[in-house]
């Protein structure tokens, strides 16, 4: 199962994500529901931290990436809210592989 945590602040704007796991459905490497999901959090930080410039913490790690906003960021908040969208319509595609919380 992938995991997904969206990150707001007391503004309700959103400054972070951290994204774990495997959705299962294929091999390493063969599975179309976890390609999905990296290529969309990698661009969505690559967005955020090359095309924007903006200051973001971002840690990768095995089945594991978070990114968290140094400063609160209104471009941030909407590439952010484009990759949450994205990730509601690929757990109605894939459903059962991903879950979704928002805090």
């Amino acid at each position: 199962m992938i995991a997904a945590d969206f990150f707001r602040n007391e503004s309700d704007m959103l400054t972070g994500f951290r994204v774990t796991g495997h959705a299962g459905l294929a091999d390493f490497g063969y599975d179309v529901c976890c390609a999905s999901v990296s290529s969309a959090v990698m661009m969505t930080a690559n967005t955020i931290t090359e095309a924007f410039k903006l200051e973001a913490d971002v840690e990768v790690g095995e089945n594991e990436i978070r990114l968290d906003m140094k400063i609160p960021d209104e471009n941030a908040d909407k590439v952010i809210m484009g990759l949450l969208i994205h990730l509601y319509n690929l757990r109605d595609e894939f459903p059962g592989h991903i879950k979704l919380k928002v805090g």
